[in-house]
This record gives structure tokens, sequence and C-alpha cells, in this order.
């Protein structure tokens, strides 16, 4: 274990899209780490597996079914996990959507529809965590992407939204800074085995994006887990308004990753 099983111990955490993937894999990391945490995710059958696996580590928490678009359904859930928990010590976004289009044949309403839940999901939470994290001088932790730091085909939609994340990131952290409270991101670049990389990164696309990374392997969800513990702790106490990407270096060989990827959905109508 990289960090002290007790290194954030007594915090209460609020994590959207804590049900599957990358926020599961937070999710348990944070409650194993001394953390009780509230998830919630549009999907009610998502949370519960998750839910009782943290319980199962002594800690507590709630599965919060609730729609980060709807900002009535985020107020809810922030009230609901306060009252439950006793307050909102750290707020992890990490609710996203995403899928493969390239521009021409992309939708106003598909390109909406990432927006709404990246991007305008973001500010919800945030907006609506603010009252308590100001309490208890908190940390917001942003999961933003390196598409939107190249031209990444068939992923407009999702770079204009992880782009808007970054930048929301900062400006909060401007602002809420008076406050005590801390805001930063993460952007993970590829992670095996998770529902993203097995649809997105098809065929030999996801050996030679491996072979592309400096540290010559994906990523995996312990490493975007161990930024996580390390943003939300103390030892970070001075850190804010930054996305620190976890990625194994691919973005600095943006050529190579570009080649790869754009290969790869080549089959797209066009």
């Amino acid at each position: 274990m990289t960090f002290q099983s007790d290194s954030l111990s007594g915090k209460t955490v609020l994590i959207t899209g804590g049900g599957t993937g990358i926020c599961r894999g937070l999710a348990l990391a944070l409650a194993a780490h001394g953390c009780d945490v509230a998830i919630t995710s549009r999907k009610a059958e998502n949370l519960e597996s998750t839910m009782k696996e943290i319980q199962s580590l002594g800690r507590r928490s709630v599965a919060v079914p609730a729609d980060v678009r709807d900002p009535a359904a985020v107020e809810a859930a922030v009230e609901e996990t306060a009252t439950t928990l006793g307050g909102i010590d750290v707020l992890v976004n990490g609710a996203a959507g995403n899928f493969l289009c390239l521009a021409e044949d992309l939708s106003p309403n598909g390109f909406g529809a990432v927006v709404d839940i990246d991007l305008k999901g973001t500010f919800h939470m945030s907006k609506a965590a603010l009252p308590h994290l100001k309490k208890r001088g908190g940390v917001v932790l942003n999961i933003s992407a390196t598409l939107h730091y190249y031209g990444t085909v068939a992923q407009l939609h999702v770079s204009s939204a992880k782009a808007g994340v970054d930048a929301l990131t900062r400006v909060l952290a401007v602002e809420w800074g008076q406050y005590g409270i801390r805001v930063n991101g993460i952007a993970p670049g590829p992670v095996a085995d998770t529902e993203g990389v097995k649809r997105l990164l098809v065929g030999e696309t996801k050996e030679r994006v491996s072979k592309a990374t400096p540290l010559g392997r994906l990523g995996a969800i312990d490493d975007v887990s161990n930024a996580a513990l390390f943003l939300c702790s103390e030892a970070a106490a001075f850190i804010t308004g930054v996305t620190l990407v976890v990625d194994g270096g691919l973005w600095l060989t943006s050529n190579r990753m570009a080649e790869a990827w754009t290969e790869s959905v080549t089959g797209l109508k066009s």
C-alpha cells in the first residue's frame, strides 16, 4: 500500500460516477484510507455492490442515485450525503459520457449530452457542495482527460467538455481559495480494464498505444487512485488549480498517439 491506511481518516467523500470504472476504484481506495464515501450515479444498480464493498472495509457508505444534469437532483444528493454522513470534505466529479463520432456526423443532442454530463454536471455538483466544503476547507477533485491536448479524431464532444472542466478547475481554485478549498484535477490517459478502453481502443490500437507510452504500458486504476489520494491529502495542502496528468507520458508523444488513434477509427462513417 503506497499511503498509510489512515492517511485520510475521518474524511467524508462524495463521488459522482462512483459505481463503475475509475471512480469505483477511487471510491474503494479512499475508503481503504479512512474515508466514509457516498457514491452517486444515474443507475442505482451500479451503486449497490460498490457501497457494500466500501462497508466491508469498515467505512460508512451511502448510495445516492442522481443525474448530474439535473440541478435539483444534484442538490438533493448533496444534502442526503451531508445529512447521512455528517458533512462533505471531498467532492470527486467523475461522472462522464463518451462515444466515437466524427464531428460532421455529431448531432447537437450528442454533443450536448456529453457537455451536460461532463462539464455542466461538474459545475452543478461543485456549486451544490460549496456550502458544505466551506465549513471544512474541503477539496474538489475533477476527473478530466488528455484528449483535448491534441486533436483527437472522433472525440470533439468530450474534448470540448473536458477542456471546459480544466478551465472550471482553474477558476474555482482562484475563487474558492479564500474559503480554504483546494480545487484540482486528474487527467488520466487510457486506463486498462475500463469500459472506455474496451470500447474505444479496439483491435491493435491498444498495443500500439501501449508502445507509444514512454513508460511502456497503459494506465491502471491504481495509478489514478494514488494520484487522487495524494491530491486529497494534507501532502497536497499547498497545491490548487492544477490538473495532474496520469498517463505515463503518453500525451508527450501525441504524434504517435494520434496516428494510432486515427487509424483505429478510420472505419467510421464520414
